[in-house]
């Protein structure tokens, strides 16, 4: 079957740009408490903890059913609240962004030079506040709510499926899973024909370079060089059988991406976001997997992909005249590639659910047999759930499978890999890197001050209060107390 570049662009951009899901129906008459009843604020204290402590804690839990049931029910009260909260204030800021465009209108011909650049401010700054507000309405706050209901649902379910897995080792059937037969990592055939792959990955970073798709690369030797190395050493314990190539993207979202033919990205905003070497591991592995398996490969031969290319400036004037893209815009100009302009609504026919988890498994094994622990990719997984990276990191997140899924699948197949002595979490050389990646991060931040932004046209305005949640702090605590629309707008 002859292969689309484009198409094949179109799929693995698929993991750096955010699918927006469709908003929800109508909006909660007032905002409701984002504080649990007291009979779960135990339970809900289990659900700040990570995924690997309630691993640990689950067992030793007895909540009851009711107490579940009722944390369910909040859970989802709760996430309906915040997500009404932030829809309506977007739709406030709306209200008055079109209010102000209006008195622009009416008033153009009069307004002093003074007059007309505060109105550009107001304009742009509301705009601004819009986007984040339908980012967190529609991405964000789903995200966080997701990922504690399937922490809820591991504290439920996982006692009785470490029951099961404990069976499974004691039996040794655990060995006849797919992709059992680890020991014999780098002669198994996972997908026959990787090699076919290599000119599809080749046409595919040639048309994205010509269509101005790829960020910048990161020049400094020593940052290339260590993620060189992680990515190598990974490769040379994968089922990978075609040389890897590794380029490490100047862009602050956190992701990586493989092209078919062994074609692995990094990003910058990857490197910042791993706190330790094995999570850097843990990620370059997923990816790799993808190459193994070629599903960039079956996948292209199941989707149907058309009319999914725009160009930057077609779509920063869809946001500079709040057209229906704009969010899409706004998530890719200032969350990813700055200038990149390009929205992605690709149907995978429900086959990517069973690609994911298939790299998943691999990866971790993958991560194991190079030495190192692979809790790393559960760890990385549930900070950038739960922290800042929910807008950086959106790749990370789809509709299926389910969080749940995804980390006790993880977790059974480390129960099931053989025990290692001396498995890598961090080095020196990990924390060398990132004293390198300071100096490029700071450049970067400077470079992007100094040029020319779609999203703020208007030069010397006052920067808007930005709606987000910062490390660390609970998704509900930003529905507390909503400031009210508009002030951030005249700041």
């Amino acid at each position: 079957m002859r292969f689309d570049a484009r198409a094949v662009i179109a799929l693995l951009l698929s993991e750096l740009l955010v699918f927006l899901p469709a908003a929800g129906a109508g909006q909660p008459a007032s905002r409701q408490s984002q504080v649990p009843p007291r009979d779960i604020a135990p339970l809900w204290q289990d659900l700040q903890k990570s995924y690997l402590e309630l691993f640990k804690l689950a067992p030793s839990r007895n909540y009851t059913p009711a107490q579940i049931q009722e944390a369910e029910q909040f859970l989802k009260s709760a996430r309906e609240n915040c997500v009404g909260v932030y829809k309506k204030r977007s739709g406030s800021y709306d209200s008055e962004l079109q209010q102000t465009q209006a008195e622009l209108r009416r008033a153009s011909a009069k307004l002093s030079d003074p007059q007309r650049h505060d109105l550009h401010c107001q304009i742009q700054n509301l705009r601004v506040l819009k986007s984040q507000a339908e980012v967190l309405a529609t991405h964000a706050i789903p995200i966080a709510y997701e990922n504690k209901a399937a922490k809820l649902e591991l504290i439920q379910k996982w006692p009785a499926q470490l029951q099961q897995i404990r069976q499974e080792m004691a039996s040794g059937s655990y060995n006849n899973r797919r992709w059992g037969d680890v020991k014999d990592i780098g002669f198994r055939e996972i997908a026959r024909g990787q090699e076919d792959d290599i000119k599809k990955g080749q046409d595919a970073i040639k048309q994205m370079k010509l269509s101005g798709l790829l960020p910048k690369e990161v020049e400094d030797k020593e940052v290339v060089d260590y993620v060189t190395s992680v990515a190598q050493k990974v490769a040379a314990h994968s089922d990978l059988h075609v040389p890897l190539h590794v380029t490490v993207l100047n862009s602050k979202e956190i992701n990586a991406f493989a092209l078919p033919g062994g074609y692995l990205f990094i990003e910058r905003g990857l490197l910042e976001a791993a706190d330790d070497e094995s999570e850097l591991a843990g990620v370059i592995a997923h990816e790799t997997a993808h190459d193994v398996a070629r599903h960039a490969h079956k996948l292209m031969t199941k989707a149907t992909i058309a009319g999914i290319f725009y160009q930057a400036a077609e779509l920063a004037a869809i946001i500079l005249t709040g057209g229906a893209a704009s969010i899409g815009v706004y998530y890719a100009l200032q969350y990813g590639f700055y200038g990149l302009g390009l929205v992605l609504d690709l149907k995978l026919l429900g086959v990517s659910r069973e690609y994911e988890l298939e790299a998943d498994q691999l990866g971790i094994q993958y991560a194991w047999n190079a030495g190192y622990d692979p809790s790393g990719f559960i760890r990385f997984f549930d900070k950038i759930a739960t922290q800042e990276g929910y807008v950086n990191g959106a790749s990370w997140f789809r509709s299926h499978p389910p969080f749940f899924e995804r980390m006790v699948d993880a977790e059974r197949e480390i129960m099931f890999l053989p025990k290692k002595q001396g498995l890598i979490m961090q080095s020196s050389e990990f924390q060398q890197m990132k004293k390198a990646l300071a100096k490029v991060k700071a450049q970067a931040v400077k470079e992007e001050k100094e040029k020319p932004s779609l999203l703020a046209p208007e030069q010397g305005c006052a920067s808007p209060q930005k709606i987000e949640y910062q490390p660390g702090q609970p998704i509900e605590s930003i529905c507390s107390q909503p400031t009210e629309p508009g002030k951030e707008a005249r700041k």
